[in-house]
C-alpha cells in the first residue's frame, strides 16, 4: 500500500512538472516580439510547454511583470538594464549587473550575440546637405524638428541626459509613437528620430544614423533576464535556453525584423527564420477582410467580451449601492464622488503596472480590475444625480403611505432614478469598450492585440483589423443600451402609475 501510494505521489509530481510551463514575456516593439518567440519555439521544442505573453508594454510593465513573478524571463537590453533599470554608473557588464540584479531574485545570462543600441537619424539625403554626421552637429541646428519615441524621452539613457551631454538647443519634443516616426521622417514632417540599431527600416528608409561622438550611450547587448529559480524549476527549459548564447548575430536580427515588418511574416514566422531559410521574400498580399476576419478573430472577440462586460457587472454590482450611499449621505458622498473621480484620472498603463505590481500577475485579473475601476465613475454619479432629482413630494407621499426607509428607496426612488442610473451604466460600457483595448499591452487579449502589434509593425491594415471592431462594439452596445432605456423607462413609469 505504501509503495503504491509512493508511486502514485511520483507520477502525481512527474506530471505536475510536466504540465509546468516556461512564461515568456516581450516589450511592445518587433524585436521583442521575435525574441519573444524564439525563446518559446526554443523550449517548446525540447518538449516543455512555454506561453509567449506579447508586447507588454514598455520596460516598467514587462520587468514589474517579472518581479511579481507573473513571467519567467523575458529579452532585455544591458544599456537599458543599467542606466534605466538600475540607475548604475558606467557600462556595467554582465558580472555588476547580476550582483544588483540578486536581491530581487533576478539574473540576467545567455548573451545572444548582438547589441542593438539607441542612436538618432536623419534622412541621408538631408543629413549630407546639411552637413550632419554626428551628435554633436545637431547643436548647430537648432531649426530641426524631433520626432522621439515616448519612451525615449522618458528613459534615464534616453532624451534628457542625451540633451544635457551634447548641449542640444531643442525643447523636447511630443512623444511620437515609434512605427509611425519612420513615415513621419520620409514625408519630411520632422527631421530627426530615435531609432533602434538593428531596425530593418533604416536601409529602407535611407537613413544616417549620426555618430555618437562622445560615447553617451552604453551598450545594449541583447540577454535574457529571468527568475533566479527558474534553471532548477526548469531544467530542460532552461539548457535549451542556455544553447541560443552567441546565436544571434546583428544580421541576422536585422533579416527577423524585416520579415516581419516588411514582408508580412508573423512575429512566429519571423522567429522560425533564426534556423530556416533566411532568403527575402516578396511581402504577403493580404485582403482587408481576411485580416479582419482572421483565424483569431472568434477569440479576440470572446476575450474582449469577457473584459468588457464581467468587469461592467462588477462595476454596477458595487457602483449603484456607491451611488445610493452618496445620496443618503451627503459628507459621506463628498468622499466618494472624489475617489472615484481621482481613480479616472489615473493613466491606464500605471495603473495595469502598479496592478501587475499588487497582485503579482499580468492578464484578464488585472485588466478586469482597472477596467472595473474605470467604470464606476459614470455609474456612482448617475446614480446619485439620480436619486438627488427625485422630488420632495414624492418622497413625502411614500412617508404619507408609510413607506419604510427600504421600500421608499425599492419602490419609489430606484425605479424613478432608472433612466438616469442606466444612462450612466451606458456610458461605462461603451467607456470599457475602447479602455479594454489598451488591456492587450499585459496580455489580457481582446481586439487590442492587433493595435499593438500594427503599431509595433506600423501596419495600418492590422491595426485598422483591430480599430473598427472596437468601434463596431462599441456602437452596438450603445444601441442596446438605448433600446434598454427606453424599455425600463417605460416600464418604470408604467408600474409608478398603477
Amino acid at each position: 500500500m505504501k509503495r503504491a501510494l509512493a508511486a502514485l505521489l511520483l507520477v502525481a509530481a512527474g506530471t505536475a512538472s510536466a504540465a509546468e510551463s516556461l512564461r515568456v514575456g516581450s516589450k511592445r516593439f518587433t524585436e521583442s516580439y521575435i525574441l519573444g518567440e524564439i525563446l518559446a519555439q526554443t523550449v517548446r521544442a525540447t518538449g516543455v510547454a512555454a506561453e509567449h505573453r506579447p508586447g507588454l508594454g514598455n520596460t516598467g510593465i514587462v520587468f514589474a511583470a517579472l518581479t511579481s513573478g507573473a513571467i519567467d524571463l523575458y529579452p532585455e537590453y544591458t544599456g537599458t538594464l543599467a542606466k534605466e533599470i538600475l540607475k548604475l554608473e558606467g557600462d556595467a557588464g554582465l558580472e555588476a549587473l547580476n550582483r544588483a540584479l540578486a536581491p530581487q531574485g533576478l539574473g540576467v545570462a545567455v548573451p545572444l550575440g548582438f547589441s542593438n543600441g539607441y542612436a538618432l537619424a536623419m534622412r541621408e539625403e538631408r543629413a549630407a546637405s546639411l552637413g550632419i554626421r554626428t551628435l554633436a552637429d545637431l547643436a548647430r541646428r537648432p531649426e530641426l524638428k524631433l520626432g522621439l519615441s515616448q519612451e525615449f524621452i522618458g528613459r534615464a539613457d534616453g532624451w534628457p541626459g542625451l540633451k544635457a551631454a551634447y548641449g542640444l538647443p531643442f525643447a523636447t519634443p511630443q512623444g511620437l509613437d515609434h512605427g509611425l516616426a519612420y513615415d513621419a521622417l520620409a514625408a519630411g514632417q520632422i527631421d530627426v528620430m530615435d531609432i533602434y540599431t538593428t531596425d530593418a527600416k533604416i536601409e529602407r528608409y535611407r537613413l544616417r544614423a549620426l555618430e555618437d561622438d562622445r560615447n553617451y550611450f552604453p551598450r545594449y547587448d541583447a540577454a535574457l533576464l529571468y527568475r533566479l529559480d527558474l534553471p532548477q524549476r526548469l531544467p530542460g527549459a532552461w539548457r535549451a535556453l542556455e544553447r541560443l548564447e552567441g546565436r544571434i548575430d546583428a544580421a541576422r536580427m536585422i533579416r527577423m525584423n524585416a520579415a516581419a515588418e516588411l514582408e508580412g511574416r508573423s512575429f512566429a514566422q519571423a522567429a522560425a527564420l533564426l534556423h530556416g531559410d533566411a532568403r527575402p521574400v516578396a511581402a504577403a498580399r493580404r485582403g482587408f477582410l481576411d485580416t479582419l476576419f482572421g483565424p483569431d478573430f472568434l477569440r479576440l472577440t470572446r476575450e474582449h467580451l469577457v473584459l468588457v462586460f464581467v468587469s461592467l457587472a462588477a462595476s454596477v454590482a458595487a457602483g449603484v449601492p456607491l451611488g445610493v450611499a452618496a445620496a443618503r449621505w451627503p459628507r459621506a458622498g463628498q468622499a466618494i464622488l472624489g475617489a472615484v473621480g481621482v481613480i479616472q484620472t489615473i493613466p491606464s498603463l500605471a495603473l495595469f503596472a502598479f496592478l501587475i505590481a499588487l497582485i503579482g500577475a499580468i492578464g484578464t485579473l488585472p485588466a478586469l480590475i482597472a477596467l472595473f475601476l474605470y467604470a464606476l465613475l459614470p455609474i456612482v454619479r448617475n446614480t446619485h444625480a439620480g436619486l438627488e432629482a427625485v422630488g420632495r413630494g414624492m418622497r413625502q407621499a411614500a412617508l404619507a403611505l408609510g413607506l419604510g426607509a427600504r421600500d421608499r428607496l425599492r419602490l419609489i426612488e430606484l425605479p424613478l432614478a432608472l433612466p438616469s442610473i442606466l444612462a450612466g451604466v451606458k456610458t461605462s460600457a461603451v467607456i470599457n469598450v475602447g479602455t479594454a483595448t489598451i488591456a492587450a499591452f499585459i496580455g489580457a487579449g481582446g481586439y487590442g492585440e492587433r493595435i499593438a502589434s500594427g503599431l509595433a509593425l506600423n501596419d495600418s491594415m492590422t491595426l485598422l483589423s483591430g480599430a473598427i471592431p472596437a468601434a463596431a462594439l462599441a456602437l452596438i452596445v450603445q444601441g442596446a443600451f438605448e433600446l434598454g432605456e427606453r424599455r425600463f423607462g417605460w416600464m418604470a413609469r408604467t408600474g409608478i402609475q398603477r
